[in-house]
């Protein structure tokens, strides 16, 4: 059995899960590494990251570098004295840090690679109706997300779901992949094997307001997808014009109603319970939605205090 001394590097809630796994199973933690603080909100108030919050609970050594490539922080990373680095929804790293450790650096990501490398994975596979998913752990290299695979688990993904759910089922079965990828590290019996790239291979691209806008052109499938692959962050969105309003609306939770018809593609038709809005084939039922500057909420809340007129349209 090896002797380990682990450095973790991650930011979000997602890799704390794993985080907290190794601290559970008393593995060494000898470094958690995560970004430096943010100013946020009105108050401009610093925010620290999900990593550091349990860092801080449970008394673990803390770094924050804002360059990774710094003299200073290599310096600091050097005398942990690490044999191992873990990493979980942080940053590319340099070479000169990923190589660092006798026993490597390797990473936890939200897919089955080598489909959906990139920063969203867990979204883009929901947005494409893909129905399976599950997450990798794979030695780090120069690039991304291209490394030697350790172990792979694959999920379902249920067609209702929304990438808030999947999200949570993979944090905790990538806490357990990397527990084990762990254990095979520390017995010496860990085993790879190179990623095989095909023509088909799909990209986990970065979320931007044009991809996560709804083309109401499109299918009805893919619109669906699309709304539950966004939802709840950083949500779908669309503008509604109503009258003199015109407003960018974010849906969260649909509904699809497959029907022929000749209604105008994007028109909306509302009653005092039910909003939907006309597509090629069928009907996208609103059921949670966010208008600028309110809260997100039912649609039958919405409906209330807030009348469309008839010839009321999504664009």
């Amino acid at each position: 059995m090896k002797d380990l001394r682990i450095v973790f590097m991650g930011t979000p809630d997602f890799a704390v899960a794993t985080l907290k796994t190794l601290v559970e199973n008393e593995y060494n933690i000898v470094g958690v590494i995560t970004v430096p603080d943010k100013q946020a909100g009105r108050g401009r108030k610093l925010n620290e990251s999900a990593v550091k919050k349990y860092a801080i609970e449970n008394d673990l050594n803390i770094l924050q570098p804002t360059n990774l490539k710094s003299e200073s922080f290599l310096d600091e990373l050097k005398a942990l004295k690490a044999n191992l680095q873990i990493v979980v929804a942080f940053r590319m790293l340099p070479k000169v840090v990923w190589q660092m450790p006798e026993y490597g650096t390797f990473n936890l990501h939200a897919s089955l690679l080598p489909n959906y490398r990139g920063a969203a994975p867990i979204n883009w596979a929901i947005i494409n109706g893909e129905t399976k998913t599950g997450v990798s752990t794979f030695f780090i290299d120069e690039k991304i997300d291209t490394g030697e695979m350790i172990f792979q688990k694959e999920i379902d993904i249920d067609l209702e779901e929304n990438a808030g759910r999947l999200h949570d089922k993979l944090m905790a079965i990538g806490s357990e992949l990397v527990l084990n990828t762990v254990a095979s590290i520390e017995k010496g019996e860990v085993e790879t094997k190179p990623q095989v790239d095909t023509e088909d291979i799909k990209t986990a691209y970065k979320l931007n307001r044009d991809n996560c806008k709804i083309n109401w052109e499109d299918s009805i499938d893919n619109i669906f997808n699309l709304i539950r692959g966004l939802s709840p962050y950083p949500a779908a969105w669309c503008t509604l014009i109503n009258g003199n309003d015109k407003l960018d609306v974010k849906l969260y939770k649909v509904e699809k109603e497959i029907d022929s018809h000749s209604k105008e593609i994007g028109s909306i038709i509302s009653t005092k319970k039910e909003l939907k809005v006309v597509v090629s084939n069928g009907y996208i039922i609103i059921k949670e939605i966010k208008l600028p500057g309110k809260r997100m909420m039912d649609v039958k809340s919405l409906l209330n205090g807030y009348t469309f007129e008839t010839n009321a349209k999504m664009l």
